[in-house]
């Protein structure tokens, strides 16, 4: 496949690599930088793995026995066994994240023509391809760019800093200063002039606050994005950056670059937004990116009120938090209303079905409420996805049964669970006390605190012993009897999305 040639305004041009390949839709923060870029009149190349015959992964479908099985064996905590898992672990990751040849291919032509910086949004899984695009760059003499979400740790930033060819790590919200960092790198300025900034030399620019002028950011452009691969036409939107609640103790949403505190937009602004990308993309599907949607109720409440008379026919999926406010947007005149205003999906964090467990995570929510809520949102017409995880320091067997419990109590009116194994994560609090006072986590033995990919290697030895391991089999049976049903037919355009 050709590349697209460069638009190129008052001669400066740039190549920009998306290589989140975990999604059948254009990539939110990579359209928020493009659109800056072109504004300041830049001319930009985008390169999307999908566009190059890279096939993008699609997640929770209708299981089978076989993902049963994966589950199993992925989640097992028998100690005898656990240096297979993990070895099956460290291969599959290996082999998924191995660099494409497409893409590097395609990133090599597009450096042939020389253009004045490169830049990578980057996860932390991508590493390996970074540093293959990072030696090709250094090769032509080409300035990189390297950001991520998480870019703004600072144990996570030294550990990518020696990136081959690198000119800088970016952990900021850029959205507004992408122009001026560029430029700057083209014209070998002071990059250190903007927060969050990190050199390969190890200085750094003070932390970039979060970007509070969100009204300011420009409409998305993903008219590069390879719009004839995708399966249905889904625009991606994001209304409020960071989370109302903002505690519970285990998310790294909230402390990377762009979830750090909530902030919000208007109701018109971003209603204003869907209608001119369903204008651009003739489609009506939108995908709401936000960490909770409802954190600021009023605006769920004008969006539901709004989005018919914006676009009509909208069709729209997002995530909330089932809190303990008085006023949280999710009673059930705010659900029926949501489903009547295009709401296909909705997904939430269950986390556990003890109580004990989500008062350790700091969870801010109850048991109860989230079985009401959930009937409720059903009730109203909802697809319901929730998402959950074992191993949490102090889960017991009796916590996970009471999980497992909750889940057959409530099979009916859930669509889709995603079941992970627990993860400690730079930065977020639990990371922070693990890490402070190794003693008051008897369970949890770390090997290793592995900052490339900012997260701690453990072993929770408290998960390994017969009644555990029975309870979480029983959790896993629960999951595969949602997971193997089909998913809710007014939400089928969604399927697989989140």
């Amino acid at each position: 496949m050709a590349l697209k040639p460069i638009r190129s305004l008052k001669g400066a041009r740039v190549v920009f690599v998306d290589l989140n390949n975990f999604a059948t839709f254009p990539t939110l923060a990579i359209g928020l930088l493009v659109a800056s870029l072109r504004n300041a009149g830049f001319g930009v190349q985008l390169v999307s793995p999908l566009a190059h015959d890279v096939p993008a992964a699609e997640r929770e479908r209708a299981e089978r026995s076989w993902d049963q099985l994966a589950r199993r064996v992925h989640l097992s905590t028998h100690p005898t066994l656990r240096w297979a898992r993990d070895g099956a672990r460290r291969t599959r990751a290996w082999l998924k994240n191995r660099p494409q040849p497409r893409v590097l291919a395609e990133v090599a032509r597009a450096l042939d023509q020389q253009p004045g910086a490169i830049l990578l949004s980057a996860y932390l899984q991508h590493y390996r391809t970074v540093v293959e695009i990072g030696r090709m760059a250094a090769a032509r003499g080409v300035p990189l760019l390297l950001g991520g979400p998480m870019f703004n740790q600072a144990e996570t930033a030294d550990a990518w800093r020696d990136i081959p060819g690198l000119t800088a790590l970016v952990g900021a919200e850029a959205d507004l200063s992408i122009p001026d960092i560029v430029r700057a790198a083209i014209d070998g300025g002071d990059l250190l002039q903007f927060g969050g900034v990190v050199l390969p030399s190890g200085a750094k620019s003070a932390v970039a606050p979060p970007l509070r002028s969100l009204e300011a950011v420009p409409v998305p452009d993903f008219s590069d994005f390879p719009w004839d691969r995708y399966r249905i036409h889904i625009i991606p939107v994001m209304a409020g950056r960071g989370c109302q609640w903002n505690k519970c103790n285990f998310c790294s949403d909230i402390v990377s670059v762009s979830g750090r505190t909530y902030r919000g937009r208007s109701v018109e602004s971003v209603l204003n937004e869907m209608r001119e990308q369903a204008r651009r993309h003739q489609t009506t599907n939108f995908l709401f990116l936000d960490l909770k949607l409802n954190s600021n109720p009023a605006f769920f409440r004008g969006l539901i009120d709004g989005v018919q008379r914006s676009v009509r026919g909208a069709q729209w999926i997002g995530t909330v938090h089932v809190d303990q406010r008085a006023n949280n947007g999710l009673s059930r005149a705010y659900l029926r209303a949501a489903v009547a205003a295009g709401m296909r999906r909705v997904s939430f964090g269950l986390e556990s079905g003890s109580q004990r467990m989500l008062d350790l995570m700091d969870k801010g929510c109850t048991v109860e409420a989230n079985s009401e809520f959930i009937r409720e949102a059903h009730d109203a017409g909802l697809s319901v996805r929730a998402t959950m995880f074992k191993g949490y320091p102090g889960d017991t067997p009796d916590d996970l049964m009471k999980t497992a419990d909750f889940l057959r109590r409530h099979q009916p009116f859930i669509d889709r669970v995603r079941f992970n194994d627990f993860s400690i994560l730079t930065g977020t609090p639990i990371y922070d006390r693990v890490a402070a006072d190794p003693a008051a986590f008897p369970g949890i033995v770390v090997h290793r605190y592995d900052h490339r990919n900012a997260r701690a290697l453990y072993v929770n030895t408290d998960t390994g012993h017969r009644d555990y391991r029975r309870a979480k089999a029983e959790v896993a049976r629960a999951v595969h009897a949602i997971n193997r049903r089909k998913l809710r037919s007014s939400a089928q355009a969604f399927d697989g999305l989140m």
